[in-house]
C-alpha cells in the first residue's frame, strides 16, 4: 500500500504569488484527493529564517518541491498523477 501524499503551502499575507500558488494547489489537491495545508511563515521564526525570501514554498510530504511559482504539471507528476 502506498502512503498518502500531502501538500503544505508556506505563505504570508499580502503575497500575490501565494494567491496564485494557493489556487493551483487547491485545484490539483481537490482533483487528486490529496490533503493540503497552508502555514504562514511569519508565525514561525524557523520558517521565516529558512524561507523568507522564497515564498511561496510548496512542500510535498514535508520536503521542498517548489518555490515562488507552482508548476501545475510538475506538481501533478510529483503526486503520481
Amino acid at each position: 500500500m502506498t502512503a498518502r501524499r500531502s501538500i503544505t503551502l508556506l505563505s504570508r499575507g499580502g503575497c500575490h504569488l501565494c494567491d496564485e500558488a494557493r489556487a493551483v494547489i487547491s485545484r490539483v489537491a481537490t482533483e487528486l484527493d490529496v490533503p493540503w495545508t497552508e502555514l504562514d511563515i511569519t508565525t514561525s521564526p524557523e520558517h521565516l529564517r529558512e524561507y523568507g525570501e522564497m515564498i511561496p514554498v510548496t512542500l510535498i510530504d514535508g520536503v521542498q518541491h517548489d518555490f515562488w511559482r507552482v508548476d501545475e504539471s510538475r506538481l501533478r507528476c510529483a503526486l503520481g498523477a
